[in-house]
């Protein structure tokens, strides 16, 4: 098959945007939960009249202060409930909003604000004033920044509202009906793993028409009663952004949990009945349960438990094709373990979740069968900036697993002669930003093109292959597609990252760094001294081990032959890695250059 689609199961008129979906809510239910603010130890509900009332009057604030219909209005902080507010009272004031990740440095938010015109920022707190004071220090006219923080003064959230005492409400009706569909709403800059950011313009019908069709596509998740939901991805990614639309839409409570070291206690103590989250949390989780088990005695059970989840929903797969479902005797092995050993996994993911949405990049399909045959279905997506979040996405009814599932709705996907990935529809993006020449790249006529390839199944289920930029080819002209090898490297419990690298070389290598915690729980186990390192003989027969299973995969042209530890993991500090915990790829070759050299050395 070329080309899949699906029709957009429910429209919108013309001249509606996205705050109208929170006008909808609160005329349909104005006592609706539809947020949770941590207070402490405790979850305090946020109502939609709550919520409308806090939004319109920031929005007025926002006018009162100047902002007019059109104008961009940056967002710097972490993911929380504030940031929240702010980017609704940017819409209600007709703003467009600019999110700011907030690990950006000083030249990066220098770049944002000069491209995207933005002279007023909203900050979380006093550090992050500081960077952009920085920012705009080297940039002419004059810059309003207001904190997100607790605060009465004339840069803080309470002070913007005051600003806005004299607006009136036809005049906040005035900005917040401006906008229409085709109108921007956002622009989300991409992570810049090349080059400069390119500023993405995201319309209001993007997350509009996404944020009212994704209800159809999950009702399991989103059509019951009282669904809640954690996130922790960062709002200046669009995906996040996107899915919080759709709560909207849906009356679904988001709690927001605003850093790592948290966000364990936040899923127990908020227990959503869904998540969003990217592969790298998945990862963790599996592996903690082993160390865990393996540091009571219990590893063969562990390996036993996770090998029936893995052959139960597998069997469920096949089954959903036209095979065999699970045997008697697999189903008695999956119902003991069940009661012993798959309650602990979903009681890490605050013990009520039954769905989980992962995306961003490539989720291992062991993984996903471990998980669902643990009682937690993952649905794995896929989309880029351009495509607003899911350009496709597995259903609870209606999911293979290994694939990133069928288009959205309102979308249609082809596979070009080249094996590129197409894009064209309700997801995709207007364009980027004051950057025609970078806009007329990236389309053939009315198709974004992806630059991932991918191939559709019989039943037009989408799979990506690779990267068009990351595949490798090797001085013997074998092309190497490195995500896949990296992906079966990765389930090993001790490895962290890998790289895989060959371009104009004679054979595959790879970079591979050790999760720290994985590996001081391994040495606890088996008697190793303290602090050692990925040069014991053990350590890299254990990475040998999962190099090999990960060559066993491909022909032998694209094996890796040898490999390398680095002696410290990927960070977002150290640049590696993005926001949402993808590698930098050239980032890390270019750094590491003389260890690659290494590897190729005579």
């Amino acid at each position: 098959m070329r080309e899949s689609a699906t029709d957009l199961l429910v429209r919108l008129p013309a001249d509606s945007n996205v705050t109208d979906l929170l006008l909808q809510m609160h005329q349909k239910d104005p006592s609706r939960v539809l947020y949770a603010v941590k207070n402490g130890t405790e979850w305090e509900d946020v109502t939609a009249e709550r919520f409308l009332t806090e939004v319109s009057r920031l929005a007025k604030g926002l006018i009162g202060s100047g902002i007019r219909p059109g104008d961009s209005v940056a967002v710097m902080s972490r993911t929380s409930y504030e940031w929240t507010v702010a980017d609704m009272a940017n819409w209600f004031a007709g703003a467009v909003t600019i999110p700011i990740y907030e690990t950006s440095s000083p030249s990066q938010v220098e770049w944002i604000l000069a491209d995207s015109g933005a002279r007023h920022v909203f900050v979380e707190d006093e550090r992050k004033a500081a960077v952009v004071q920085a920012a705009v220090s080297a940039l002419d006219g004059e810059f309003s920044i207001w904190l997100m923080n607790d605060g009465d003064g004339a840069d803080s959230l309470t002070g913007l509202a005051a600003a806005g005492s004299s607006v009136s409400d036809d005049a906040l009706e005035a900005a917040r009906s401006t906008a229409n569909l085709e109108d921007t709403a956002s622009m989300v800059y991409t992570s810049g793993t090349t080059g400069r950011p390119k500023g993405c313009e995201i319309t209001h019908g993007n997350f509009a028409l996404f944020g009212v069709n994704i209800i159809e596509v999950l009702p399991e998740m989103l059509k019951v009663p009282n669904p809640t939901t954690l996130m922790f991805l960062p709002l200046a990614h669009v995906l996040a952004r996107a899915v919080q639309v759709g709560c909207l839409h849906a009356g679904v409570k988001v709690g927001h949990s605003r850093s790592a070291s948290d966000l364990m206690s936040d899923l127990k103590s908020f227990s959503p009945t869904f998540l969003l989250a990217v592969p790298r949390i998945f990862e963790k989780i599996y592996t903690g349960a082993q160390a865990s088990a393996e540091a009571a005695g219990k590893g063969k059970a562990f390996a036993a438990a996770s090998a029936t989840a893995i052959a139960y929903s597998e069997a469920k797969d096949s089954a959903a094709r036209g095979g065999r479902g699970p045997s008697v005797a697999l189903s008695l092995k999956h119902k003991l373990f069940d009661r012993l050993f798959y309650p602990k996994v979903r009681a890490v993911l605050g013990g009520n979740a039954e769905f989980a949405i992962s995306g961003a990049s490539a989720l291992s399909p062991t993984l996903a069968h471990f998980f669902r045959g643990c009682g937690v279905t993952v649905l794995e997506g896929y989309g880029l900036t351009e495509t607003t979040a899911p350009a496709s996405v597995n259903q609870v009814a209606r999911t293979r697993v290994g694939t990133v599932g069928l288009p959205m709705p309102g979308t249609t996907i082809r596979i070009a002669d080249d094996g590129e990935v197409l894009v064209r529809g309700a997801v995709v993006f207007k364009g980027y930003h004051r950057n025609p020449q970078a806009t007329a790249e990236a389309f053939d006529g009315d198709w974004f093109r992806t630059g991932d390839v991918g191939e559709l199944d019989d039943a037009g289920f989408l799979r990506i292959t690779g990267r068009k930029k990351d595949l490798l080819v090797t001085a013997g002209g074998k092309n190497v597609a490195p995500g896949p090898l990296e992906e079966k490297i990765r389930e090993n419990r001790l490895v962290s990252q890998a790289i895989v690298v060959g371009e104009g070389r004679p054979f595959v290598s790879a970079l591979i760094t050790l999760d720290d915690e994985a590996l001081e729980a391994w040495s606890r186990e088996n008697g190793a001294p303290t602090g050692v390192a990925g040069d014991d003989p053990r350590v890299q027969q254990i990475l040998q081990d999962a190099v090999d299973a990960a060559n066993a995969t491909v022909s032998r042209a694209e094996q890796i032959r040898k490999f390398t530890v680095l002696p410290k993991d990927f960070t977002l500090e150290s640049g590696h890695l993005t926001a949402t915990l993808k590698l930098r790829r050239n980032a890390v070759i270019a750094d590491y250059s003389d260890e690659v050299e290494k590897l190729y050395a005579k």
